[in-house]
Protein backbone atom coordinates (compact mmCIF):
# COMPACT_ATOMS: atom_id res chain seq x y z
CA UNK A 1 0.00 0.00 0.00
CA UNK A 2 0.76 3.29 -0.82
CA UNK A 3 0.84 6.33 2.02
CA UNK A 4 -0.05 9.67 0.57
CA UNK A 5 2.37 12.18 0.87
CA UNK A 6 2.01 14.92 4.02
CA UNK A 7 -1.57 16.70 4.61
CA UNK A 8 -1.37 18.63 7.52
CA UNK A 9 -3.80 19.11 9.86
CA UNK A 10 -4.70 20.85 12.08
CA UNK A 11 -3.11 23.80 10.20
CA UNK A 12 -3.38 27.08 11.27
CA UNK A 13 -4.47 29.50 8.25
CA UNK A 14 -3.91 33.04 7.44
CA UNK A 15 -6.43 35.43 8.15
CA UNK A 16 -9.65 35.82 6.41
CA UNK A 17 -9.06 39.81 5.72
CA UNK A 18 -8.16 39.84 2.42
CA UNK A 19 -10.19 42.43 0.57
CA UNK A 20 -12.39 42.85 -2.54
CA UNK A 21 -8.82 42.55 -4.87
CA UNK A 22 -8.43 38.80 -3.14
CA UNK A 23 -11.85 37.87 -3.49
CA UNK A 24 -12.14 38.55 -7.08
CA UNK A 25 -9.05 36.34 -7.51
CA UNK A 26 -10.53 33.47 -5.85
CA UNK A 27 -13.59 34.27 -7.94
CA UNK A 28 -11.65 33.57 -11.08
CA UNK A 29 -9.55 30.98 -9.60
CA UNK A 30 -12.78 29.15 -8.44
CA UNK A 31 -15.25 30.01 -10.89
CA UNK A 32 -17.24 26.87 -12.30
CA UNK A 33 -16.95 24.96 -9.14
CA UNK A 34 -20.51 25.07 -7.95
CA UNK A 35 -23.42 24.85 -9.68
CA UNK A 36 -26.40 26.37 -7.47
CA UNK A 37 -29.73 24.61 -8.09
CA UNK A 38 -28.91 21.32 -10.27
CA UNK A 39 -28.53 18.03 -8.98
CA UNK A 40 -25.04 17.90 -7.74
CA UNK A 41 -24.46 20.28 -10.72
CA UNK A 42 -26.83 21.30 -13.73
CA UNK A 43 -25.27 18.15 -15.82
CA UNK A 44 -25.45 15.87 -13.01
CA UNK A 45 -22.11 15.98 -12.05
CA UNK A 46 -21.12 16.47 -8.59
CA UNK A 47 -17.70 19.01 -7.92
CA UNK A 48 -15.60 18.49 -5.39
CA UNK A 49 -12.97 21.21 -3.83
CA UNK A 50 -9.92 19.41 -2.92
CA UNK A 51 -6.62 19.86 -1.76
CA UNK A 52 -3.69 19.10 -4.24
CA UNK A 53 -0.47 18.24 -2.77
CA UNK A 54 1.63 17.47 -5.54
CA UNK A 55 3.00 19.50 -8.33
CA UNK A 56 0.58 18.60 -11.06
CA UNK A 57 -2.92 17.69 -11.41
CA UNK A 58 -4.15 14.68 -12.92
CA UNK A 59 -6.00 14.49 -16.20
CA UNK A 60 -9.99 14.43 -15.53
CA UNK A 61 -9.96 11.91 -18.09
CA UNK A 62 -6.97 9.40 -16.57
CA UNK A 63 -7.70 5.72 -15.25
CA UNK A 64 -8.30 6.62 -11.53
CA UNK A 65 -10.85 9.09 -12.06
CA UNK A 66 -12.31 7.09 -14.56
CA UNK A 67 -12.71 3.61 -12.69
CA UNK A 68 -13.60 6.01 -9.73
CA UNK A 69 -16.70 7.12 -11.67
CA UNK A 70 -17.59 3.61 -12.71
CA UNK A 71 -17.40 2.24 -8.92
CA UNK A 72 -19.38 4.83 -7.81
CA UNK A 73 -21.89 5.08 -10.56
CA UNK A 74 -21.22 8.76 -10.40
CA UNK A 75 -19.99 11.44 -12.57
CA UNK A 76 -17.41 14.04 -10.92
CA UNK A 77 -15.16 16.99 -11.35
CA UNK A 78 -12.35 17.87 -8.71
CA UNK A 79 -12.01 21.65 -8.68
CA UNK A 80 -8.15 21.07 -7.68
CA UNK A 81 -6.75 23.86 -4.72
CA UNK A 82 -3.11 23.74 -4.36
CA UNK A 83 -1.83 22.97 -1.01
CA UNK A 84 0.54 26.25 -1.10
CA UNK A 85 -2.28 28.50 -1.55
CA UNK A 86 -5.11 26.73 0.19
CA UNK A 87 -6.17 28.83 2.76
CA UNK A 88 -6.41 31.92 0.96
CA UNK A 89 -8.26 30.27 -1.80
CA UNK A 90 -10.91 28.38 0.91
CA UNK A 91 -10.98 31.59 2.97
CA UNK A 92 -11.86 33.52 -0.17
CA UNK A 93 -14.25 30.68 -1.64
CA UNK A 94 -16.15 30.80 1.83
CA UNK A 95 -16.19 34.59 2.01
CA UNK A 96 -17.34 34.81 -1.51
CA UNK A 97 -19.86 31.47 -1.35
CA UNK A 98 -18.49 30.41 -4.94
CA UNK A 99 -18.39 26.79 -3.46
CA UNK A 100 -18.50 23.04 -5.25
CA UNK A 101 -20.56 20.34 -3.87
CA UNK A 102 -18.41 18.51 -1.78
CA UNK A 103 -15.60 21.20 0.13
CA UNK A 104 -12.61 19.32 1.80
CA UNK A 105 -11.93 21.54 4.76
CA UNK A 106 -8.60 20.74 6.41
CA UNK A 107 -7.72 23.74 8.61
CA UNK A 108 -9.52 22.41 11.77
CA UNK A 109 -8.81 25.38 13.70
CA UNK A 110 -9.26 28.20 10.46
CA UNK A 111 -11.54 30.67 12.33
CA UNK A 112 -13.46 31.50 8.98
CA UNK A 113 -13.62 27.75 8.40
CA UNK A 114 -15.36 27.34 11.80
CA UNK A 115 -17.49 30.06 11.58
CA UNK A 116 -18.87 28.95 7.82
CA UNK A 117 -19.77 25.92 9.69
CA UNK A 118 -21.65 26.80 12.18
CA UNK A 119 -23.01 29.75 9.96
CA UNK A 120 -25.43 27.46 9.05
CA UNK A 121 -24.43 27.10 5.27
CA UNK A 122 -23.27 23.46 5.56
CA UNK A 123 -25.80 20.81 6.35
CA UNK A 124 -25.88 18.81 9.61
CA UNK A 125 -25.13 15.24 8.08
CA UNK A 126 -24.88 13.30 11.12
CA UNK A 127 -28.82 12.57 11.23
CA UNK A 128 -28.22 10.66 8.01
CA UNK A 129 -24.95 8.68 8.39
CA UNK A 130 -27.24 5.71 9.47
CA UNK A 131 -28.56 5.51 6.18
CA UNK A 132 -25.36 4.47 4.29
CA UNK A 133 -23.41 1.39 5.27
CA UNK A 134 -20.00 2.90 5.49
CA UNK A 135 -20.83 6.19 6.98
CA UNK A 136 -22.25 4.85 9.68
CA UNK A 137 -19.46 2.68 10.82
CA UNK A 138 -17.25 5.75 11.17
CA UNK A 139 -15.50 5.48 14.82
CA UNK A 140 -17.39 7.53 17.30
CA UNK A 141 -14.57 9.00 18.69
CA UNK A 142 -13.80 10.65 15.30
CA UNK A 143 -17.73 11.75 15.23
CA UNK A 144 -17.36 13.30 18.35
CA UNK A 145 -14.10 15.40 17.48
CA UNK A 146 -15.61 16.47 14.23
CA UNK A 147 -18.29 17.99 16.43
CA UNK A 148 -18.95 22.02 16.61
CA UNK A 149 -21.24 22.32 19.49
CA UNK A 150 -22.20 18.90 18.97
CA UNK A 151 -23.19 19.76 15.57
CA UNK A 152 -21.63 17.57 12.57
CA UNK A 153 -21.58 19.75 9.88
CA UNK A 154 -19.20 17.60 7.56
CA UNK A 155 -18.34 13.80 7.00
CA UNK A 156 -14.77 13.72 9.14
CA UNK A 157 -12.09 12.81 7.18
CA UNK A 158 -10.15 9.73 9.50
CA UNK A 159 -6.83 9.48 9.69
CA UNK A 160 -4.42 7.98 12.15
CA UNK A 161 -4.59 9.82 15.69
CA UNK A 162 -0.80 10.79 15.01
CA UNK A 163 1.37 10.54 12.16
CA UNK A 164 4.32 12.48 13.02
CA UNK A 165 7.53 11.19 14.15
CA UNK A 166 11.52 11.73 13.46
CA UNK A 167 13.02 10.39 10.61
CA UNK A 168 16.63 10.11 10.64
CA UNK A 169 19.03 9.14 8.22
CA UNK A 170 20.14 5.51 9.19
CA UNK A 171 23.00 5.61 6.18
CA UNK A 172 24.45 8.55 8.04
CA UNK A 173 24.59 6.92 11.28
CA UNK A 174 26.07 4.25 9.99
CA UNK A 175 28.58 6.00 8.61
CA UNK A 176 29.44 8.31 11.66
CA UNK A 177 29.11 5.20 13.59
CA UNK A 178 26.00 6.67 15.59
CA UNK A 179 23.05 4.62 16.94
CA UNK A 180 19.41 5.56 16.20
CA UNK A 181 18.05 8.32 18.93
CA UNK A 182 15.62 7.90 20.57
CA UNK A 183 15.67 11.04 23.43
CA UNK A 184 16.38 14.59 22.56
CA UNK A 185 19.47 14.32 24.20
CA UNK A 186 20.95 12.10 21.55
CA UNK A 187 18.56 13.81 18.66
CA UNK A 188 20.87 17.02 19.42
CA UNK A 189 24.15 14.73 19.28
CA UNK A 190 23.38 13.64 15.84
CA UNK A 191 22.01 16.92 14.21
CA UNK A 192 25.84 18.08 15.82
CA UNK A 193 27.19 15.44 13.92
CA UNK A 194 25.48 15.73 10.44
CA UNK A 195 25.75 19.27 10.53
CA UNK A 196 29.96 19.15 11.56
CA UNK A 197 31.20 15.43 10.32
CA UNK A 198 30.66 15.12 6.91
CA UNK A 199 28.23 12.15 7.17
CA UNK A 200 28.26 11.90 3.54
CA UNK A 201 31.86 11.52 3.34
CA UNK A 202 32.31 14.36 -0.12
CA UNK A 203 34.55 16.36 2.01
CA UNK A 204 32.29 19.36 1.91
CA UNK A 205 31.19 21.20 4.64
CA UNK A 206 27.19 20.86 2.65
CA UNK A 207 25.33 19.06 5.42
CA UNK A 208 23.33 20.50 7.99
CA UNK A 209 20.66 17.98 11.13
CA UNK A 210 17.19 19.51 10.33
CA UNK A 211 15.40 20.50 7.18
CA UNK A 212 12.73 22.54 8.72
CA UNK A 213 10.84 24.64 6.65
CA UNK A 214 8.24 27.70 6.83
CA UNK A 215 5.60 26.09 8.53
CA UNK A 216 7.75 25.01 11.45
CA UNK A 217 5.45 26.59 14.46
CA UNK A 218 2.73 24.54 13.33
CA UNK A 219 4.05 21.30 12.24
CA UNK A 220 7.75 20.33 12.87
CA UNK A 221 8.71 22.44 16.05
CA UNK A 222 4.90 22.08 16.91
CA UNK A 223 5.59 18.01 17.28
CA UNK A 224 8.89 18.72 19.18
CA UNK A 225 7.69 20.51 21.52
CA UNK A 226 5.02 17.59 22.50
CA UNK A 227 8.15 15.98 23.86
CA UNK A 228 8.76 18.72 26.36
CA UNK A 229 5.29 18.69 27.72
CA UNK A 230 3.78 21.53 25.42
CA UNK A 231 -0.20 20.95 24.22
CA UNK A 232 -1.46 20.46 20.95
CA UNK A 233 -3.01 24.21 20.31
CA UNK A 234 -4.24 25.07 23.75
CA UNK A 235 -3.52 23.41 27.41
CA UNK A 236 -5.48 22.47 30.38
CA UNK A 237 -4.33 23.47 33.09
CA UNK A 238 -5.02 21.86 37.06
CA UNK A 239 -8.22 24.48 37.67
CA UNK A 240 -9.37 23.83 33.91
CA UNK A 241 -8.41 26.70 32.58
CA UNK A 242 -7.72 27.10 28.82
CA UNK A 243 -4.78 28.63 27.61
CA UNK A 244 -2.66 28.39 23.82
CA UNK A 245 0.18 26.15 23.61
CA UNK A 246 2.79 28.71 22.82
CA UNK A 247 2.96 30.33 26.03
CA UNK A 248 3.63 27.55 28.02
CA UNK A 249 6.83 27.34 30.19
CA UNK A 250 7.37 23.57 27.77
CA UNK A 251 6.59 25.30 24.62
CA UNK A 252 9.33 28.02 25.47
CA UNK A 253 11.59 25.15 26.80
CA UNK A 254 11.73 23.81 23.56
CA UNK A 255 12.00 27.32 22.02
CA UNK A 256 15.38 27.21 23.81
CA UNK A 257 16.81 24.07 22.90
CA UNK A 258 15.95 24.40 19.01
CA UNK A 259 17.22 27.61 19.39
CA UNK A 260 20.95 26.06 20.01
CA UNK A 261 20.29 23.64 17.65
CA UNK A 262 19.70 26.31 14.98
CA UNK A 263 22.69 28.49 16.29
CA UNK A 264 24.92 25.37 15.42
CA UNK A 265 24.13 24.93 12.52
CA UNK A 266 21.97 22.01 13.22
CA UNK A 267 19.10 23.39 11.47
CA UNK A 268 18.99 24.94 7.95
CA UNK A 269 19.26 28.73 8.60
CA UNK A 270 16.77 29.63 5.88
CA UNK A 271 13.73 27.34 7.27
CA UNK A 272 11.57 30.51 7.75
CA UNK A 273 11.22 31.08 4.18
CA UNK A 274 11.61 27.54 3.00
CA UNK A 275 8.59 26.11 1.55
CA UNK A 276 7.59 22.19 1.38
CA UNK A 277 8.14 21.47 -2.33
CA UNK A 278 11.81 23.31 -1.92
CA UNK A 279 12.28 21.38 1.92
CA UNK A 280 11.47 18.13 -0.36
CA UNK A 281 14.00 18.86 -2.64
CA UNK A 282 16.68 19.51 -0.07
CA UNK A 283 16.25 16.18 1.60
CA UNK A 284 16.50 14.88 -1.82
CA UNK A 285 19.53 15.92 -2.46
CA UNK A 286 21.25 14.93 0.83
CA UNK A 287 21.48 17.86 2.27
CA UNK A 288 20.12 17.67 5.41
CA UNK A 289 19.43 14.03 7.44
CA UNK A 290 16.88 14.42 10.26
CA UNK A 291 12.75 15.75 9.15
CA UNK A 292 10.57 15.79 11.91
CA UNK A 293 7.07 14.40 9.55
CA UNK A 294 4.74 12.06 8.74
CA UNK A 295 6.16 8.74 9.32
CA UNK A 296 4.81 7.89 6.07
CA UNK A 297 7.28 10.14 4.45
CA UNK A 298 9.87 8.24 4.28
CA UNK A 299 9.32 6.38 1.38
CA UNK A 300 8.55 9.35 -0.25
CA UNK A 301 11.82 10.82 0.34
CA UNK A 302 13.55 8.17 -0.37
CA UNK A 303 11.82 7.70 -3.97
CA UNK A 304 12.80 11.21 -4.04
CA UNK A 305 16.21 10.75 -4.08
CA UNK A 306 16.55 7.26 -6.18
CA UNK A 307 14.95 10.06 -8.74
CA UNK A 308 17.46 12.44 -8.31
CA UNK A 309 20.66 9.57 -7.87
CA UNK A 310 19.87 5.68 -8.45
CA UNK A 311 23.52 4.87 -7.47
CA UNK A 312 23.11 6.29 -4.12
CA UNK A 313 20.18 4.82 -2.49
CA UNK A 314 18.83 6.75 0.86
CA UNK A 315 17.79 4.48 4.58
CA UNK A 316 15.77 6.49 7.03
CA UNK A 317 15.05 5.36 10.64
CA UNK A 318 11.44 6.10 11.66
CA UNK A 319 11.51 6.73 15.08
CA UNK A 320 8.47 7.25 16.55
CA UNK A 321 9.52 7.14 21.01
CA UNK A 322 11.28 10.40 21.08
CA UNK A 323 11.37 11.15 24.69
CA UNK A 324 13.14 14.49 26.64
CA UNK A 325 14.33 14.40 30.20
CA UNK A 326 12.65 11.12 31.65
CA UNK A 327 9.03 12.18 30.60
CA UNK A 328 6.79 9.68 29.25
CA UNK A 329 6.22 9.51 25.68
CA UNK A 330 3.88 11.99 23.64
CA UNK A 331 2.82 12.74 20.51
CA UNK A 332 1.16 15.51 19.22
CA UNK A 333 -1.76 14.78 16.95
CA UNK A 334 -1.29 16.16 13.95
CA UNK A 335 -5.13 14.93 12.61
CA UNK A 336 -6.91 16.14 15.34
CA UNK A 337 -7.40 12.85 16.89
CA UNK A 338 -7.96 11.20 13.65
CA UNK A 339 -10.16 13.77 12.54
CA UNK A 340 -8.56 15.80 9.75
CA UNK A 341 -10.93 18.05 8.02
CA UNK A 342 -14.73 17.60 7.18
CA UNK A 343 -16.38 16.51 3.46
CA UNK A 344 -18.58 19.62 3.95
CA UNK A 345 -21.63 20.24 1.91
CA UNK A 346 -22.76 23.83 1.37
CA UNK A 347 -26.74 24.28 1.33
CA UNK A 348 -26.12 26.86 -1.64
CA UNK A 349 -24.72 24.38 -3.88
CA UNK A 350 -26.59 20.82 -2.36
CA UNK A 351 -30.61 22.84 -1.75
CA UNK A 352 -32.55 19.53 -0.82
CA UNK A 353 -31.92 16.67 0.81
CA UNK A 354 -32.33 14.68 -2.43
CA UNK A 355 -29.43 16.45 -3.59
CA UNK A 356 -27.63 15.88 -0.27
CA UNK A 357 -28.40 12.11 -0.27
CA UNK A 358 -27.09 11.51 -3.70
CA UNK A 359 -23.44 13.37 -2.51
CA UNK A 360 -23.69 10.90 0.77
CA UNK A 361 -24.29 8.06 -1.59
CA UNK A 362 -21.55 9.04 -3.61
CA UNK A 363 -19.10 9.64 -0.51
CA UNK A 364 -19.92 6.71 1.06
CA UNK A 365 -18.99 4.26 -2.12
CA UNK A 366 -15.64 6.19 -2.01
CA UNK A 367 -15.33 4.61 1.47
CA UNK A 368 -15.74 0.96 -0.25
CA UNK A 369 -12.25 -0.78 -0.48
CA UNK A 370 -12.43 -0.54 -4.09
CA UNK A 371 -12.42 3.36 -4.39
CA UNK A 372 -10.17 2.82 -1.18
CA UNK A 373 -7.12 0.79 -3.58
CA UNK A 374 -8.11 2.97 -6.66
CA UNK A 375 -7.14 6.28 -4.62
CA UNK A 376 -4.07 4.69 -2.74
CA UNK A 377 -2.24 1.84 -5.44
CA UNK A 378 -4.58 2.74 -8.84
CA UNK A 379 -5.24 0.49 -11.05
CA UNK A 380 -4.14 -2.96 -10.55
CA UNK A 381 -1.95 -3.94 -14.21
CA UNK A 382 -1.18 -0.32 -15.36
CA UNK A 383 0.33 0.80 -11.12
CA UNK A 384 0.46 -1.87 -9.72
CA UNK A 385 0.62 -5.36 -9.20
CA UNK A 386 -0.34 -8.11 -6.02
CA UNK A 387 1.27 -11.00 -5.15
CA UNK A 388 0.60 -12.73 -2.26
CA UNK A 389 -1.66 -10.16 -1.20
CA UNK A 390 1.58 -7.61 -1.40
CA UNK A 391 1.36 -4.28 -3.46
CA UNK A 392 4.01 -3.57 -5.54
CA UNK A 393 3.99 -0.30 -7.45
CA UNK A 394 5.43 -0.67 -11.01
CA UNK A 395 5.13 2.07 -12.22
CA UNK A 396 6.23 4.85 -10.22
CA UNK A 397 5.95 7.33 -12.38
CA UNK A 398 2.68 7.25 -13.62
CA UNK A 399 1.67 6.28 -9.97
CA UNK A 400 2.89 9.64 -9.09
CA UNK A 401 0.87 11.30 -11.93
CA UNK A 402 -2.19 9.89 -12.13
CA UNK A 403 -2.65 8.38 -8.63
CA UNK A 404 -0.73 10.31 -5.49
CA UNK A 405 -3.24 13.45 -6.29
CA UNK A 406 -6.28 11.18 -4.96
CA UNK A 407 -4.78 10.11 -2.03
CA UNK A 408 -5.15 12.81 0.50
CA UNK A 409 -8.83 13.28 -0.61
CA UNK A 410 -9.63 9.79 0.63
CA UNK A 411 -12.25 9.40 3.46
CA UNK A 412 -10.07 7.07 5.13
CA UNK A 413 -6.60 6.85 5.04
CA UNK A 414 -6.14 3.65 6.42
CA UNK A 415 -9.11 1.84 6.28
CA UNK A 416 -7.62 -0.97 4.25
CA UNK A 417 -3.89 -1.45 4.95
CA UNK A 418 -2.27 -4.25 2.98
CA UNK A 419 1.00 -5.57 3.03
CA UNK A 420 3.37 -3.42 0.72
CA UNK A 421 5.99 -3.92 -1.24
CA UNK A 422 7.28 -0.37 -0.83
CA UNK A 423 10.39 0.17 1.23
CA UNK A 424 9.07 1.93 4.59
CA UNK A 425 5.29 1.67 3.97
CA UNK A 426 4.69 -0.77 6.55
CA UNK A 427 7.04 0.21 8.86
CA UNK A 428 5.20 3.57 8.81
CA UNK A 429 1.68 2.02 9.10
CA UNK A 430 2.63 -0.15 12.46
CA UNK A 431 4.70 3.05 14.14
CA UNK A 432 1.47 5.39 13.42
CA UNK A 433 -0.72 2.43 14.90
CA UNK A 434 1.49 1.72 18.07
CA UNK A 435 1.83 6.05 18.92
CA UNK A 436 -1.93 6.50 18.95
CA UNK A 437 -2.35 5.52 22.29
CA UNK A 438 0.39 8.39 23.43
CA UNK A 439 -1.32 11.25 21.05
CA UNK A 440 -1.77 14.44 22.69
CA UNK A 441 -5.40 15.99 21.32
CA UNK A 442 -6.04 19.73 21.22
CA UNK A 443 -8.53 19.90 24.19
CA UNK A 444 -10.28 23.00 22.47
CA UNK A 445 -11.44 21.60 19.31
CA UNK A 446 -14.66 20.90 19.91
CA UNK A 447 -15.72 23.95 21.58
CA UNK A 448 -16.87 27.69 20.64
CA UNK A 449 -15.53 30.69 21.37
CA UNK A 450 -17.25 34.14 19.09
CA UNK A 451 -13.50 35.40 19.59
CA UNK A 452 -11.43 32.14 19.01
CA UNK A 453 -13.41 32.38 15.39
CA UNK A 454 -12.66 36.11 14.91
CA UNK A 455 -9.37 36.54 16.05
CA UNK A 456 -7.38 33.12 16.93
CA UNK A 457 -5.65 32.72 13.10
CA UNK A 458 -4.51 36.37 13.81
CA UNK A 459 -3.13 36.62 16.94
CA UNK A 460 -1.81 32.81 16.26
CA UNK A 461 0.30 34.44 13.24
CA UNK A 462 1.48 37.23 15.19
CA UNK A 463 3.10 34.11 18.11
CA UNK A 464 4.40 32.54 14.98
CA UNK A 465 6.18 35.59 13.97
CA UNK A 466 7.44 35.88 17.29
CA UNK A 467 9.07 32.75 17.10
CA UNK A 468 10.21 33.13 13.63
CA UNK A 469 12.21 36.11 15.34
CA UNK A 470 13.48 34.58 18.17
CA UNK A 471 14.49 31.54 16.79
CA UNK A 472 16.32 33.35 13.81
CA UNK A 473 18.37 35.32 17.08
CA UNK A 474 16.53 38.82 15.96
CA UNK A 475 14.62 38.94 19.53
CA UNK A 476 15.18 37.28 22.98
CA UNK A 477 13.27 35.16 25.03
CA UNK A 478 11.94 38.37 27.23
CA UNK A 479 10.93 40.02 24.13
CA UNK A 480 9.13 36.62 22.72
CA UNK A 481 7.43 37.08 26.03
CA UNK A 482 6.29 40.07 25.62
CA UNK A 483 4.94 39.59 22.60
CA UNK A 484 3.15 37.21 23.92
CA UNK A 485 1.86 38.82 26.66
CA UNK A 486 0.99 41.75 24.39
CA UNK A 487 -1.57 39.37 22.77
CA UNK A 488 -3.83 38.94 25.84
CA UNK A 489 -5.04 42.70 25.44
CA UNK A 490 -5.58 41.65 21.74
CA UNK A 491 -8.16 39.29 22.41
CA UNK A 492 -6.36 36.16 23.49
CA UNK A 493 -7.35 36.76 27.31
CA UNK A 494 -10.93 36.72 26.09
CA UNK A 495 -10.54 33.94 23.74
CA UNK A 496 -8.84 31.56 26.96
CA UNK A 497 -11.70 32.53 29.47
CA UNK A 498 -14.35 31.89 27.01
CA UNK A 499 -12.55 28.74 25.73
CA UNK A 500 -12.40 27.82 30.29
CA UNK A 501 -15.76 28.36 30.30
CA UNK A 502 -16.73 26.05 27.76
CA UNK A 503 -14.66 23.04 28.50
CA UNK A 504 -15.67 23.91 32.22
CA UNK A 505 -19.46 23.62 31.32
CA UNK A 506 -18.60 20.50 29.17
CA UNK A 507 -16.69 18.46 31.59
CA UNK A 508 -18.86 19.48 34.31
Amino acid sequence: MITPVDRPSPARPATLARGAACLAVAALALAGCGAPGGEGGDDGTITWMAMLHTPSTPDADGPVQAALEEHTGQDFEMQWVPAASKEEKVNAALASGDLADIVSLTETESTSVRSALKSGAFWDVEPYLADYPNLSEIDPEIIDAARIDGTLYGVPLQQFKARYGVLVRQDWLDALGLDVPHTIDDLTKVAHAFTHDDPDGDGKDDTTGFVDRAESFHFGFNSLAGYFGAGNVFDVDDAGRVTPAFASDAFKEAMEWYRGVYEDGGVNQEFITLQKSNQQDAIAQGKGGIVVTGLFEAKNYAALAESADPETPMEWALVNDMTYDGRPHRIISDTGGGMGGWLAIPKTEVQDEAQLKKVLAFIDKLMDEKAYTLMTDGVEGTHYSVDDDVVTITDQTAWEQEVQPYASSRPSENAFLRESATAYVDEANEKMTEQAPDAVLNPAQTLTSEAFDRQWSTLEEKANDAYNKYLSGQIEMPEYEAIIDGLGGQGLDTITEELTAAYQAANG
